[in-house]
């Protein structure tokens, strides 16, 4: 056996022709352990194709899938003052804030876009957990404000996707605030007489809970998101009881009356598509998105 040319040589040849492969080519599912091939979970909506479980979806896939064509246009948001409270913990909060924004790509807690579903023209705010915890805070209320003063001006309705652990810490009070703020705006729709339609996604809590995620015309979960205000650990050491399975998930708030429907999220479009043309009173959308037939003119009687 010749050890130069049976080991050494393919040692070496190896070492020279290994290709570098992506690491992230590949996704773990947090509910079963699977694991997912990139392109394949993202032709999937980010739902594992083997347990069913709803992982997170960016923003901007997400109004990709459901605008028409993957086409819309942002709404301008009107910025706020940076870092008002001055506030500091392990880090500054501007700093805090750049690494946010370098991890997500985007520029805030919140998108929000205007564009056609089923050709039913429709004003969208999508809320980012991965930024911040998609903590509720100045820019965030400022973006629901302007998405629904967009919805108002150009009456259209209004679709918001929540997503948070609550208010931003670093605002303070100014983050709190933003819970009338929503409220208001909120109302604006309502007296417009244009629907407002929350779809609740995994987690919502905090004081987003308590002001424009339970305020819709029409309440629609994913499937076993978390949603609620204080946390399960807390709750049953303020009651000293055991909570019951599955509390706070969207199937549960289903059964007891705080969710209109939950809603598969590949199923989502189609169905907002119904709810939006049904309030608008409008003719239900066109299959395949093709003109409806005109109906046959009768025959002309020849003698």
């Amino acid at each position: 056996m010749n050890w130069i040319s049976n080991y050494v040589r393919p040692t070496i040849n190896s070492l020279f022709s290994r290709r570098e492969v992506p690491e992230n080519l590949w996704s773990k599912c947090s509910e079963c352990g699977t694991m997912l091939f990139h392109r394949e979970l993202k032709d999937n909506l980010n739902v594992c194709t083997n347990c069913d479980h709803h992982m997170a979806i960016s923003p901007r896939d997400r109004l990709t899938a459901l605008f028409d064509g993957g086409i819309f246009t942002e709404v301008k948001v009107p910025e706020p003052i940076t870092d008002p409270l001055g506030f500091r913990d392990q880090k500054k909060y501007p700093e805090r804030l750049k690494a946010a924004q370098k991890n997500t790509g985007e520029k805030e807690a919140m998108v929000v876009a205007e564009g056609e579903m089923g050709r039913t023209p429709v004003v969208v705010a999508v809320q980012n957990f991965a930024f911040m915890g998609g903590s509720m805070s100045m820019y965030v209320g400022n973006a629901i404000i302007a998405g629904a003063e967009r919805a108002v001006k150009l009456k259209r309705p209004f679709i918001l996707f929540s997503a948070a652990g609550g208010a931003r810490m670093q605002e303070g009070i100014l983050g709190l605030m933003q819970m009338p703020r929503t409220t208001v705006a909120v109302q604006m729709l309502k007296e417009a007489g244009l629907p407002y339609i929350v779809v609740l996604t995994h987690p919502t809590t905090g004081g987003v809970t308590a002001s424009y995620a339970m305020l819709g015309d029409v309440q629609i979960a994913e499937p076993n998101a978390l949603i609620g205000f204080a946390g399960a650990r807390v709750i049953e050491q303020t009651i000293r009881e055991k909570l019951p399975e599955g509390f706070q998930r969207a199937e549960y708030l289903l059964d007891h009356g705080m969710l209109d429907r939950v809603t598969h999220r590949k199923k989502l479009r189609e169905e907002l598509v119904t709810i939006l043309r049904m309030l608008m009173k409008q003719d239900p959308a066109v299959v395949a998105d093709l003109a409806a037939p005109k109906p046959a003119e009768p025959e002309a009687k020849t003698e």
